[in-house]
């Protein structure tokens, strides 16, 4: 009689049909860390979006209520993407699980928290900054056009506010009594916020104005390739122009004055500092367009006067332009482009000239362009005997040059 054998079956519950539905309902219905701060931020940015939608058309009787409320939901948008970095792209990076663009993410963040130890008030705007940009680019990564596109009025818009209310943070540094070395800084600060806005924020907009579409032009053709130095100063004359149309009251008049003047300074050096003639032609040119921009855009417009000396200056210099442009013609258009240079030269020699000695290095070197121009005539040193008396000629006897001085 034999024996029945039983026998027991193992199966792999990984395997069977129930245990991956089981896994699959467990990952739909048990969101991460990760998940749940993705739908408290899509919530909290639907919300802001439609305050801002109503901020946009209510009537203004309930503008300032729209505005409140706005701010509220702006505030809560906000932590809620700054909980995202803190609670999960932090977590990620460490654990060197991060993917680039949360690498980059927290690399940029790191940035922004260092600028707290200097200035409270940059810092908190340029986290803004930094957070709106975040969930921009995560919601351009969606690539849902519908999201993309109600987004992106008020992502132009807020940004529009925060950079005038940097600009405005910069300008009011300018006014305070600080070393040379820190307005410097200040300056190039300016120079890096403008830049970025025309790159970052212009490029987005769908701009009517003429002149900001021109500008806007101009300054794509520096972004291609690397800059050299007349480049560079080049883009900043850009810069400014469009800053006069796109941040008027962020930037004041007196503020603008300071950029071109700074500009106007390190086209000088430049002039002074090559030794090669090309590139020297190149600073010329520059000078030139830089004094005329500066003249057409500021000066022209200017109300006030630290001195009338200086206006009378610049209205005859102006008057002097104007005679010129009149009388140009397709015959005389190498004529009229020398004239206009010394001109320029003249003008802007008179203007250093008050300063002493300050300025001698590129004096000497406008000196010697307007000698180019034959405006001016090399003498050399010598005499002439007049009925018997000994008539000297000597030329002026410069300062000694020093390495590397700066001009301006």
């Amino acid at each position: 009689m034999g024996v029945k054998q039983n026998s027991l079956r193992i199966y792999d519950t990984k395997r069977t049909f129930f245990s991956k539905i089981g896994s699959t309902f467990s990952k739909i219905f048990e969101p991460t860390r990760e998940g749940i701060n993705n739908l408290i931020i899509n919530s909290k940015r639907n919300n802001v979006l439609k305050s801002f939608k109503i901020c946009q058309n209510v009537k203004e009787q309930k503008k300032a209520i729209a505005d409140k409320n706005f701010e509220i939901y702006y505030s809560l948008y906000m932590d809620a993407i700054d909980d995202l970095i803190i609670n999960t792209i932090y977590k990620k990076v460490r654990a060197n699980v991060a993917s680039d663009f949360e690498k980059v993410a927290m690399g940029k963040y790191y940035n922004v928290i260092h600028l707290k130890e200097n200035d409270e008030v940059e810092f908190a705007i340029r986290k803004q900054q930094y957070l709106l940009t975040l969930d921009f680019d995560i919601v351009k990564r969606t690539k849902k056009q519908r999201v993309y596109d109600d987004y992106l009025a008020f992502y132009i818009s807020q940004q529009d506010i925060l950079y005038k209310k940097l600009l405005k943070q910069y300008s009011m540094k300018l006014s305070e009594r600080i070393d040379i070395n820190r307005k410097v800084e200040v300056y190039d600060r300016i120079f890096d916020v403008l830049d970025e806005y025309v790159s970052e924020i212009v490029s987005l907009k769908n701009s009517k104005d003429v002149d900001i579409v021109k500008f806007y032009t101009t300054y794509e053709t520096y972004e291609v390739g690397k800059l050299d130095q007349i480049d560079s100063l080049s883009k900043r004359l850009v810069l400014i122009a469009m800053s006069r149309k796109l941040f008027t009251h962020s930037l004041p008049l007196v503020v603008a004055e300071k950029l071109y003047v700074r500009t106007l300074k390190d086209i000088r050096n430049l002039i002074v500092d090559t030794k090669v003639s090309r590139k020297r032609e190149s600073a010329y040119q520059l000078l030139f367009k830089a004094i005329e921009q500066y003249s057409d855009k500021l000066l022209s417009v200017k109300m006030y006067w630290s001195n009338d000396e200086d206006k009378s200056s610049f209205v005859k210099f102006n008057n002097e332009r104007k005679k010129l442009e009149a009388s140009k013609c397709a015959d005389n258009i190498n004529d009229y482009e020398k004239k206009m240079q010394i001109l320029f030269i003249k003008s802007d020699m008179k203007c250093l000239k008050k300063y002493g000695d300050k300025y001698y290095r590129i004096i000497k070197v406008y000196k010697s362009k307007l000698l180019e121009l034959g405006d001016l005539k090399s003498l050399k040193n010598s005499y002439k005997v007049y009925d018997n008396e000994v008539k000297f000629v000597k030329l002026k006897n410069f300062k000694k040059e020093v390495l590397n001085e700066a001009v301006c």
